[in-house]
């Protein structure tokens, strides 16, 4: 993995924005004047630029299991590459996305949602994935569902430094019908925080998407690119793989699957065109093998067949997917067998 760069010493110019007023001093009208007013060109860079005029940042995605965070990524580095479903924990990894616009390269880091339910090895581990990102980058964009609050939402917060700068991202704000209702939750907010910018959005518009980049731009330092334009990601085909496969099992299992279920690749071989990938899902029951092979192995072979359709159209190649499940009996709970199978 291409490490970050590091960040300008005390002597550089600071690249700092200037304060925006707190909430109490201005109206709900205002607020939402000034989140919407910025535009941004999502042209990608034709060619490098100079170097002295690059700039570059690292921007966390953080919130809550099931906020949004993935299809936030995606949407915005244009292309699926952190797996969705409607599962907690669906995200179990730091997935790095980045988007080149003109001089400005956005490298955002979509992390696991923190972990409060479950005390096990497994999530110990996701939880350090969430810590130790959002102290290593420049930007915090902490994502909450517009108007609401909980302790999930708190237990992530508090993990914010004071020292990195956060935009408090209200997400599915299309859903808010008497926005005026939102101003004392805004106020709430910033009296928990204190937020650089207020962005309320779906990150299922594009335009609000767009509207982002401009947003975040003026809170990255002028430094080189840490990746060419046209990388989209710094993962893997074979991670990819994996994680499509994980997707497919979460949805076509829904809750009836503890999450407690991964996916480990065997074997990942390119031969021209093809790609040949072996699988195996791992469960901790011998009933939740059951469950994912189904009557006559129709479930096992769906969610086979969707997982290669998926990776097929992500190589644009073709695709001989082999999954097998097996039983490894408190895999969840195991530090060692949790990094052996990839977790860090």
């Amino acid at each position: 993995m291409t490490s970050a760069p590091k960040k300008p010493s005390a002597d550089q110019t600071p690249n700092e924005p200037a304060e925006s007023p707190p909430v109490q001093e201005q109206s709900l009208d205002e607020m939402l004047a000034k989140a919407f007013s910025v535009r941004t060109s999502t042209t990608p860079a034709a060619d490098a630029p100079p170097v002295e005029s690059q700039r570059c940042g690292l921007i966390a995605i953080v919130g809550k299991p099931n906020v949004g965070k993935s299809t936030l990524l995606n949407a915005l580095v244009g292309q699926k590459i952190s797996i969705t479903s409607r599962k907690a924990q669906t995200t179990r990894h730091r997935i790095t996305g980045m988007r080149t616009v003109k001089e400005t390269q956005f490298v955002f880091v979509d992390t696991p949602g923190f972990q409060t339910r479950h005390g096990n090895a497994l999530n110990r581990s996701l939880n350090r994935t969430v810590v130790g990102t959002v102290n290593d980058v420049d930007l915090i964009v902490f994502v909450v569902e517009a108007g609401q609050f909980n302790l999930a939402d708190a237990k992530v917060l508090a993990l914010l430094p004071e020292k990195t700068p956060a935009i408090l991202l209200a997400n599915k704000f299309d859903l808010i019908h008497r926005r005026a209702e939102i101003a004392p939750w805004l106020r709430d907010m910033q009296e928990r925080h204190n937020f650089a910018e207020f962005v309320p959005m779906s990150a299922n518009n594009a335009k609000d998407v767009d509207r982002l980049f401009g947003i975040c731009e003026k809170y990255l330092p002028m430094q080189p690119w840490m990746y060419g334009a046209e990388e989209l990601t710094d993962r893997s085909d074979r991670f990819m793989a994996a994680e499509i496969i994980r997707e497919k099992l979460f949805r076509l299992t829904g809750d009836e699957l503890p999450y407690t279920s991964t996916v480990i690749i065997d074997k990942y071989e390119e031969e021209g065109n093809l790609r040949k990938v072996a699988a195996t899902i791992v469960v901790e029951r011998d009933g939740h093998k059951g469950m994912i092979i189904g009557e006559k192995g129709e479930k096992l072979k769906r969610i086979g067949t969707e997982a290669r359709h998926e990776l097929e159209t992500l190589t644009g190649g073709k695709v001989f997917l082999e999954i097998w499940v097996k039983v490894r009996s408190g895999w969840a709970d195991d530090e060692a067998r949790v990094k052996t199978f990839g977790y860090e």
